[in-house]
């Protein structure tokens, strides 16, 4: 009762210690007791954005409260586990716990949280109309609900259907995409280069079905600045002098960078010959989509390389370094620079000190981040 008192005061870090207390004093014959305090102290645990180890103890709490007929408190352990998820971007893995839910009887509320995490899911995948329904549920549920906060968030989320998600850039400028038109977009048959998950995607309509081609840069950042750079000047050229500058970063180029040049040109060739051609014109290269398709590049609603970090903080809560990291599939070290960067422009900010150090962002107005969480948009 301490515990769970704690962290209505947002003590969480003594909360939890509380927690982790009780569960150890319970025997093994009091397996309903220790179960109960394992799903407070993973609820805990998740404000804490602590989402280091794995699911399998709140699943087996689960199990322990669903054999001792507490459905309430296992459902409760499901869409921790859920949420803990979706954090990490594991889609799959959040889609298959959400699909064993079983919401039958259940008050309005965990109703609400589960269709939420429906909504949220639906969302990161651009599945916009199961979104919608989803969160049409969740607005029900809320209501009969008649928790304010929770209304309020099932609002905030129905609100970024109508934000800018992303931005389509050209030699013309650029547009703002919602996330309906982002997902049109992906299914139009363009060639996208896409600067949100950092791969390119392209949509094949045949009249007995529909084919689509996925290929990630993510771990590729030389070839990805050459799609991004060849995307950007469609339908035209872009001079070699230019790409030099813009891939190895240098204002002085030699034979060295052009015959380096080259060879990268060539493996982005051998990468995306299925969908598209790199010609080489008098000044420089050009790429061509197959079929003379349209080449489109999406860009993030936000510049500069922290755009998923930045996204991550926006939902107000704090975090730790390693759970950004362990998000982000970054290291820790890539994730401390990243934010002494953010820090130095005053877009984040510390608490605490040493391994109690947490990061804070104020919300982001005016926009999703949906495309820049981890697993967004998904590559095969």
């Amino acid at each position: 009762m301490r515990g769970i008192a704690m962290a209505q005061l947002g003590e969480h870090a003594r909360a939890r210690g509380l927690l982790q207390r009780a569960a150890r004093s319970f025997g093994s014959h009091e397996a309903l007791a220790r179960a109960r305090c394992v799903v407070a102290e993973a609820e805990v645990a998740l404000a804490m954005r602590d989402i280091q180890g794995t699911v399998h103890p709140l699943l087996d709490a689960a199990q322990t409260l669903t054999v001792h007929l507490d459905h309430a408190n296992a459902l409760l352990a499901q869409l921790i586990a859920v949420r803990r998820q979706l954090l990490l971007g594991r889609l799959d893995a959040a889609a298959q716990l959400l699909q064993q839910l079983d919401l039958t009887d259940m008050p309005p509320v965990p109703v609400a949280v589960a269709e939420l995490a429906a909504a949220e899911l639906a969302l990161r995948s651009l599945r916009i109309g199961v979104a919608q329904a989803a969160l049409a549920r969740a607005l029900t549920a809320a209501r009969r609900a008649g928790v304010p906060a929770l209304l309020a968030e099932v609002q905030e989320l129905h609100a970024t259907l109508d934000r800018p998600a992303a931005r389509r850039v050209n030699a013309r400028g650029d547009t703002p995409l919602r996330l309906r038109e982002v997902a049109q977009l992906l299914a139009s048959g363009a060639l996208v280069v896409d600067a949100c998950r950092r791969g390119l995607r392209f949509t094949q309509h045949e009249p007995a079905a529909q084919a689509a081609a996925q290929y990630s840069l993510a771990r590729r950042p030389v070839l990805f600045e050459l799609a991004r750079g060849l995307a950007e000047a469609w339908p035209g050229d872009v001079d070699r002098e230019s790409l030099i500058a813009r891939v190895f970063r240098t204002r002085h180029p030699d034979e060295t960078h052009r015959a380096r040049l080259r060879v990268e040109i060539g493996r982005l060739r051998a990468l995306v010959k299925t969908l598209a051609r790199v010609d080489a014109t008098p000044r420089g290269f050009v790429l061509a989509a197959l079929g003379d398709r349209e080449v489109v590049l999406l860009v993030p609603p936000i510049d500069g390389e922290q755009g998923s970090l930045l996204a991550l903080l926006s939902d107000g809560a704090p975090w730790s370094t390693s759970a950004l990291a362990l998000a982000l599939g970054e290291s820790q070290r890539t994730v401390q620079r990243a934010l002494a960067e953010l820090e130095a422009q005053r877009r984040v900010r510390a608490i605490g000190q040493a391994r109690t150090r947490r990061w804070l962002s104020p919300p982001l107005a005016g926009f999703t981040t949906i495309l820049l969480l981890p697993a967004g948009l998904p590559f095969a």
